[in-house]
């Protein structure tokens, strides 16, 4: 969720600007007026800010790299600068700049993603090397775009028009497009895939319909309704990590989470209930009827919904398995994480289980003092643009003048690396010893 602008709202706290989960749904990363913020969500207790990060103020990207110490952060105050760091460290790694606005950033242990409104830019993590540059892709305002977290695939999505829900499904890994998937008459408005990658999920900006596609093949599996009576902006989507679940958020008061299961013809016989009679009655006057109605009839409903006691504000949604119990997770830009237990088996309305700020609550005053010295913020020193770097004539790599990444420091000289676009294998980031072996590298 990228929403600089959400300050002016009424309901959303003074110093949110952005938030974001990590790959896998342990950590929490809020964008502030200051900085950044790191908090780990493996309790349902307590929130423990792991880092805060004041090396640039209003933040409104910020990425971490699963449970590593790699973090993008991209400020309002230079937003076509991309700065990579090592939080705990407290260096910097390296930093790109671009011809335009960055709008969104994606990454797994393979690829780092950067969207622009009308290029995409595929980076190898490891080294940091521009591999493709999609260029006079569509026009994509928001950014919309999403990484497979699985990096032995890599697939990447975004939309394919800007006028209907077309995707564009594409192999960051062998830098080929894989499929078109005609999704929604409408544009897109969100995109997810489910861990493996094997499943994508899409929303359109009617936000009514929320389907899931098979990936590669882009077959449609699933189709959700969120609801009937109202267009809405859906703001996330996120699967659970087995992807048997599926979460919408929206501008509404109400989180569905809808379940990913083939209804087969045994079970409706085995089952002789009073809906399932309804259900054949539905299904056999389907075929007389309208496709638009007929398809209404065969979607699925929610499986279990969250009433939040907020309207009208941003907020994420993510499916995780805390303390070895199924939760639903809703960052909001009210300046709150909501914590809710799921039933797995039954569904229904979701139970608030913990309510966690984001800010202490005497950081507004804070806040006011740091704006009215801005003579305390150093200086961000000049940096050239993409456009400008790649007009610069190039001499023949040599990979002794790559930088590694050490466990001294980013600028530190430490493993060469190779210069092959594939390394021989991704690195392992889950082990808090290992890190990146990126170089600094200004452009």
């Amino acid at each position: 969720m990228e929403s600089p602008d959400l300050s002016d709202d009424p309901g959303v706290h003074r110093g949110f600007i952005c938030a974001s989960f990590n790959q896998d749904t342990t950590s929490l990363s809020v964008g502030t007026k200051t900085g950044y913020r790191l908090f780990s969500v493996t309790a349902v207790d307590k929130l423990d800010c792991i880092h805060e990060g004041v090396e640039c103020p209003d933040v409104y990207i910020v990425e971490r790299l699963f449970s590593s110490s790699l973090v993008v952060v991209v400020s309002l105050s230079m937003p076509r600068r991309m700065n990579v760091y090592h939080f705990k460290k407290g260096t910097e790694i390296c930093n790109y700049s671009y011809s335009n606005n960055i709008l969104s950033v994606r990454l797994n242990r393979q690829r780092l993603v950067v969207c622009l409104e009308e290029s995409i830019y595929i980076h190898n993590i490891k080294d940091m090397k521009l591999l493709k540059t999609l260029l006079n892709t569509p026009t994509n305002p928001s950014g919309l775009c999403a990484l497979s977290i699985n990096h032995g695939n890599s697939f990447l999505a975004y939309p394919g028009s800007a006028t209907m829900g077309e995707i564009t499904v594409y192999d960051a890994n062998n830098l080929s497009t894989v499929t078109l998937i005609q999704a929604h008459d409408s544009p897109l408005a969100a995109l997810t895939f489910n861990a493996s990658g094997t499943k994508l999920a899409s929303a359109s900006e009617k936000g009514t319909v929320i389907r899931v596609f098979s990936i590669p093949e882009g077959q449609k599996l699933f189709e959700f309704r969120r609801g009937m009576k109202r267009y809405v902006s859906i703001s996330s989507l996120s699967f659970s990590a087995d992807a048997q679940f599926l979460c919408a958020s929206s501008n509404t008061e109400t989180v569905h989470i809808f379940k990913l299961e083939q209804h087969s013809p045994s079970q409706e016989e085995e089952s002789p209930t009073w809906s399932a009679y309804v259900g054949k009655m539905f299904t056999a006057a389907s075929t007389y009827l309208p496709t638009q109605v007929s398809d209404m009839m065969n979607q699925d409903r929610a499986f279990a919904t969250v009433r939040l006691n907020m309207f009208g504000l941003k907020n994420i949604c993510a499916l995780a398995t805390i303390q070895k119990l199924p939760r639903l997770l809703v960052a909001s830009s009210d300046g709150f994480l909501y914590i809710y237990n799921v039933d797995p088996q039954d569904g229904g309305e979701c139970v608030l289980v913990q309510k966690h700020r984001l800010f202490e609550s005497n950081e507004e005053q804070v806040d006011q003092k740091e704006e009215e010295n801005p003579e305390n913020v150093p200086p961000q020193p000049p940096s050239q643009t993409y456009a400008a770097t790649v007009a610069l004539p190039t001499t023949a790599p040599s990979s002794t003048t790559l930088m590694g990444y050490s466990e001294d420091g980013g600028a530190q000289k430490g493993e060469v690396i190779p210069e092959h676009e594939f390394a021989e294998g991704p690195v392992c980031l889950d082990d808090e010893n290992e890190f990146p072996p990126v170089g600094n590298q200004n452009n």
